[in-house]
């Protein structure tokens, strides 16, 4: 049992001519072409988010921002309650 080798028959195939005229006729000059530029896919706005009118904008930020501040003011009220209960001591550092 001798070891064949198999031909290929792709071998020595240039890759980046196949199916253009080099392929056809080898020995003319390949042709420089401009690329033209591919049509932009317009791409809308509210494709990922929907977008809402100004009015609503407004009105659903400004609840959250002010339900915000509230509770910022409703846990300093809750801080200066405990505060008051423990004797004006925050921390001690001696125990």
């Amino acid at each position: 049992m001798g070891s064949e080798e198999t031909k290929d028959p792709l071998k020595g195939v240039d890759w980046k001519a196949v199916g253009t005229d080099l392929q056809k006729d080898p020995g003319s000059k390949p042709v420089i072409r401009k690329r033209l530029p591919k049509k932009i896919r317009q791409i809308p706005d509210y494709y990922f988010l929907p977008r809402r009118s100004l009015s609503y904008n407004l009105a659903f930020y400004g609840a959250c921002i002010a339900g915000g501040i509230g509770a910022g003011m409703l846990l300093e009220i809750w801080i200066d309650k405990k505060v008051k209960e423990d004797g004006g001591v925050i921390w001690e550092f001696d125990k």
